[in-house]
């Protein structure tokens, strides 16, 4: 009696080369509300009212508080190795004359990324954050709306952040790349 060996589906794993044709070619729209994370494509959550307005906030505030000092970017995509391009909520980065036309920003042109959490929580802290990390993105901030608190990572070291911190309500946080910044997290999150 001859026993059948299970077979296992192939798993495609994406490139971000992929993800980009299969955009030009028509099999995503160029607005699909998707990431790839490891060469594996996310959809992404709606944005609910709230998480917008903390966006809008945050651009509002770094827009007129940095002036050329950093591109300020809104919910665009970062390259993240060849397999990874996720689409943070908002990054602050290098200022270059061209504003990242002709090639889209990589890890190494963040000064700050964030993350607004509404219902991505655990998304965010426990699959984003990481690969920032392993990115040696040097700061990131997870906006935990349902908490009312920001946590902030930096030092990415050996795929992980060394140092994490909690700002609450009543506190003031700022971004080690343009400390000058004071902002209060009671306004940052509406509250």
């Amino acid at each position: 009696m001859q026993q059948t060996v299970p077979q296992v589906p192939t798993r495609h794993r994406f490139t971000v080369d992929d993800l980009e044709r299969m955009v030009r070619s028509g099999i995503l729209r160029e607005d699909a509300r998707v990431e790839l994370i490891e060469g594996e494509l996310y959809d992404m959550n709606p944005i609910g009212w709230a998480h917008q307005a903390c966006v809008d906030w945050l651009t509002a505030f770094f827009v007129r508080q940095l002036g050329d000092r950093a591109i300020v970017r809104a919910q665009g995509p970062i390259r993240v190795g060849d397999r990874s391009l996720p689409q943070p909520d908002l990054t602050l980065l290098r200022p270059r004359p061209d504003y990242y036309r002709h090639e889209g920003p990589a890890a190494s042109d963040v000064l700050l990324l964030v993350e607004v959490a509404d219902t991505s929580l655990a998304y965010d802290r426990d699959i984003k954050v990481p690969l920032y990390a392993r990115a040696g993105i040097p700061e990131v901030w997870l906006v935990d709306l349902a908490g009312g608190q920001v946590l902030v990572f930096r030092a990415p070291d050996a795929g992980k952040y060394r140092a994490s911190v909690v700002v609450r309500p009543g506190e003031l946080v700022s971004p080690l790349a343009f400390p000058d910044l004071l902002i209060d997290v009671a306004a940052l999150l509406g509250t």
